[in-house]
């Protein structure tokens, strides 16, 4: 239904509006029609190229070209390893058949404990405000035959506020434990100094 009212509303009013352009249309056009142009502004290209003869060069006439002196040849080697003469000085081996000595495989699995993983510590919160820039912590701890860090104790501190919190970062280091003659062994007494640096 809305469809047929626009349709019936919308028709004339198209109409009417084509019909007023047509008119405006056609008034400038009548008006224009003395308009002449006189000049003719005509330009004319031409695109084809224009081809002249030129006389023959003789065969006398033409020069070649001087070229430069060719480089000298490289020295010739006569030595085709290119190795340079040296004179070689053979000396006395030592008598070694009276001497008892066990050099061994060259291959020693014995080892200290080695630390696999350091996590570094925390910088303590409640510390800042009573902490220098640098502060230190001086730590001993025991390895056991699995790696693992025990017994940590503190032998020395610039400031004991961060004496928590280096123990325990030490407390979640891991070791390759010590290996004597293939077995491994506990390590006692590792000493470590941990340092807390604040940033600013």
């Amino acid at each position: 239904m809305n469809n047929i009212i626009r349709l019936i509303t919308g028709l004339p009013g198209g109409l009417l509006v084509s019909a007023v352009i047509f008119l405006i249309l056609a008034t400038v056009i009548s008006t224009r029609e003395d308009v002449q142009l006189t000049e003719d502004r005509s330009v004319q290209i031409n695109v084809t190229r224009q081809l002249q003869d030129t006389e023959t060069q003789a065969a006398e006439d033409f020069q070649r070209p001087v070229l430069d002196q060719p480089p000298p040849p490289p020295p010739t080697v006569t030595d085709q390893d290119f190795r340079p003469e040296m004179s070689v000085q053979v000396g006395a081996l030592p008598d070694l058949s009276g001497v008892d000595v066990d050099i061994g495989t060259g291959f020693n699995p014995d080892r200290d404990a080695q630390p696999l993983v350091r996590i570094p510590p925390q910088y303590p919160q409640r510390c800042m405000a009573r902490a220098d820039t640098l502060e230190s912590v001086s730590v001993e701890f025991d390895v056991t035959p699995e790696g693992t860090v025990v017994n940590p104790r503190v032998l020395n501190s610039t400031n004991s506020c961060f004496n928590r919190a280096a123990m325990r970062a030490v407390e979640r280091w891991r070791y390759n434990p010590k290996i004597v003659e293939g077995v491994a062994e506990p390590r006692l007494n590792v000493r470590t100094v941990i340092d807390f640096e604040l940033e600013g």
